[in-house]
């Protein structure tokens, strides 16, 4: 019956979608609110009970994974050869300067209301990470193209592991020195290196098979069989091979798919993907789905002058950390001015960490974790819903909607 349930929210959320296009709202923020509303803290169609299951949980984890193959066909050597280094460089200092701006409010704010320093590293930690899901699906939505766009996408994947060694660096740093229980440094390798060595291992074999095939019904299932068992080593590492399901699955579909994407033709890799939008569709849905279901709305009254500090100081260090790559390395104007206004949804990632978070400063202070979950909670609400509208006004600003569907249309002509 919940599973009767849960299809009924999806179908809900795409309705709602296409409502909010009417209206020229971005259909993702109709899924998010969707999410809210029918989620555990509102309605309750989308239970708990299910939510917190394996068999949903590796449900989501094949669909994150599917997604993650909007980041990883763009990673093809020969478009991204010519901007790679500065992609890389404009990710650090978005990445990076994030964690030092929130880190530094924080350590002032906490400086005046006598709470320990250390707290601030972990808002830094969480601050970094970027939800991709969220953007991507603008991008998939309003056909957009251009420089924002084609920065973007990489930076997806490069912003989730830094987010991942930054976080987990700092935490466990944090864990060492307040309770003796530091996180091994092998582990936070193997969180970083794991889902790109199963991505890669796996795309590599279905590149072979896709060399091969001549038919695209065959050639799809192809893909469609490599997400699942890509996804399903990704479940037993996540169940039974580490302490926790740390695990990043749109990582494994990201190093999964530019593994073929690498290794077989243009035009191949185009009509593939073509025939693969009806499943990415449903894919980012449900993803963005179980975004928002978690999210309490109860937490927005509850929200206090750490919110706001938060939602703030993430946004300026993403902001201006990407302005300031951008314009060292000399890459266009609309990237340096509108690049980091992407870059602010938060939700997904964010979470996880927090969860993590919570459960060490747990055996450290309990009332610090309190902080942490209560400030985390109201601004992955309140910025998910802004974010939302500034990244797809920001693409606007940048003049890429729909400059993709146009793109399309050139090529159908020319072929």
């Amino acid at each position: 019956m919940d599973y009767l349930l849960w299809i009924l929210v999806v179908i809900i959320a795409f309705l709602v979608g296409k409502l909010f296009t009417k209206i020229k709202m971005p259909a993702i923020l109709g899924w998010l609110i969707t999410g809210m509303v029918l989620g555990p803290y509102a309605l309750n169609l989308l239970k708990n009970e299910l939510m917190v299951g394996e068999a949903y949980n590796l449900i989501i984890h094949i669909l994150e994974c599917t997604v993650g193959l909007m980041i990883g066909t763009e990673l093809v050597w020969k478009k991204i050869k010519k901007s790679g280094r500065a992609i890389i460089i404009t990710t650090l200092f978005q990445s990076l300067g994030t964690f030092l701006v929130v880190s530094l409010v924080f350590m002032v704010t906490f400086l005046i209301v006598d709470i320990p320093l250390f707290l601030a590293f972990i808002f830094g930690g969480i601050a970094l990470a970027t939800a991709p899901a969220p953007s991507l699906s603008i991008v998939r939505e309003f056909k957009t193209d251009g420089p924002v766009t084609r920065t973007l996408i990489p930076m997806a994947a490069l912003d989730d592991i830094v987010g991942v060694v930054v976080f987990f660096t700092t935490i466990s740093i944090i864990s060492g020195t307040k309770s003796n229980e530091s996180m091994p440094w092998y582990l936070i390798l193997g969180v970083i290196l794991l889902p790109l060595i199963i991505g890669a291992v796996v795309g590599i074999l279905t590149g072979f098979v896709l060399r091969k095939s001549k038919n695209i019904n065959i050639s799809l299932m192809v893909v469609i069989i490599g997400i699942l068992v890509a996804s399903g080593i990704g479940f037993i590492f996540n169940e039974f091979l580490l302490p926790a399901a740390l695990l990043n699955f749109m990582l494994i579909g990201m190093s999964f798919s530019a593994a073929f994407a690498n290794m077989v033709g243009e035009e191949e890799l185009e009509t593939l993907m073509t025939r693969f939008n009806p499943i990415l569709g449903v894919s980012l849905i449900v993803v963005i789905l179980n975004l928002g279901a978690p999210l309490d709305y109860h937490a927005i009254l509850g929200a206090g002058l750490f919110t706001v500090i938060y939602i703030i100081s993430r946004a300026f260090g993403k902001y201006f950390g990407a302005f300031t790559g951008a314009a060292l390395t000399k890459s266009p104007k609309t990237v340096r001015n509108y690049l980091g206004l992407t870059l602010l949804p938060h939700s997904g990632v964010s979470l996880v960490f927090t969860g993590i978070a919570v459960g060490t400063l747990n055996n450290i202070d309990p009332s610090l974790s309190t902080i942490v979950n209560g400030t985390i909670a109201a601004a992955a609400i309140i910025n998910e819903i802004i974010a939302v509208i500034v990244a797809r006004k920001a693409f606007s600003m940048a003049g890429e909607l729909n400059k993709g569907a146009i793109k399309d249309g050139e090529n159908i002509q020319s072929s």
